[in-house]
């Protein structure tokens, strides 16, 4: 398969994931922590990055997105870690406002909307890995 089929389907993840999000907090009116924030700004410019990044080097879109891939995916595992509750509320930046372990939805006793990002963010992280690979295989 090819390299650019891959910047479609990471673009696809991002684009869904971006919309989902802005249907939780808009549509169904759940007011996002401040960790969701953090990833909502890793994600979204993901989309412009993919969408422009299709007929542009591999190498650049690699090296543009990847630090916003890794910065969603560390503030995503942090969400669910204190989602499950293996890092105390405590610890959580959510001092004030909405509390960043709140469960909105649930979906077959694990899907939360923290654990909806970090499949996003890997999902990426993962077309990504495959596009370096594919690169280097090419030289």
């Amino acid at each position: 398969m090819s390299s650019r089929l891959f910047i479609y389907i990471a673009w696809a993840i991002s684009l869904t994931a971006t919309m989902g999000s802005l249907f939780f907090s808009e549509v169904m009116e759940f007011p996002p922590c401040t960790l969701c924030w953090y990833q909502r700004i890793a994600m979204y410019p993901l989309v412009i990055i993919f969408f422009v990044g299709k007929e542009k080097s591999l190498k650049d879109l690699l090296s543009y997105s990847l630090p916003f891939v890794l910065t969603g995916w560390i503030f995503s595992l942090y969400h669910n870690l204190l989602h499950y509750e293996i890092i105390p509320e405590s610890a959580a930046p959510c001092q004030e406002g909405v509390s960043c372990s709140t469960v909105y939805i649930e979906i077959f006793n694990f899907l939360t909307i923290p654990m909806m990002a970090l499949i996003a963010f890997s999902l990426i992280g993962c077309c990504l890995m495959i596009i370096q690979r594919k690169l280097k295989s090419e030289q």
